[in-house]
């Protein structure tokens, strides 16, 4: 499985399981890596709710680690415009499939032109690609 940039602002993989449990499994593997899902948006229900649309399954998980988004913080305490990361995950056109992909904490990060807001995005950047990883 591959973990790759796949967007300016994002790093994702398909999997070969089905939404239900990538969604499981993405949980699971960002509390090995020290995150907790602080916010849950299930966009597909939002959607028919608010607009009666139909959509596939979709969820944005708001992921945050309380130590790096400390060092963070206490680096620059604006950070939290861009804090916590977003983590996505959804069924893929293939059925059995799905993408996980979270946000690139250095592309957004970036923009602070922080040294000291780099480190600690290349540090969350580096778990998040775990957590692809290891979502199987």
């Amino acid at each position: 499985m591959v973990v790759e940039q796949t967007t300016r602002y994002g790093i994702g993989t398909e999997v070969n399981l089905p939404y239900e449990r990538a969604v499981q499994r993405t949980r699971e593997e960002l509390a090995k890596e020290g995150f907790g899902v602080l916010t849950e948006i299930d966009v597909a229900a939002t959607l028919k709710k608010k607009l009666d649309v139909d959509f596939p399954p979709y969820v944005i998980l708001g992921a945050c680690n309380p130590p790096l988004a400390h060092r963070a913080l206490t680096a620059e305490r604006d950070i939290g415009l861009l804090l916590p990361c977003n983590v996505i995950v959804y069924a893929a056109d293939e059925p059995g499939k799905s993408v996980v992909a979270a946000m690139d904490p250095i592309a957004a990060l970036e923009l602070t032109g922080n040294e000291q807001v780099r480190s600690v995005a290349q540090d969350v950047r580096a778990r998040l690609e775990r957590v692809l990883a290891g979502v199987r």
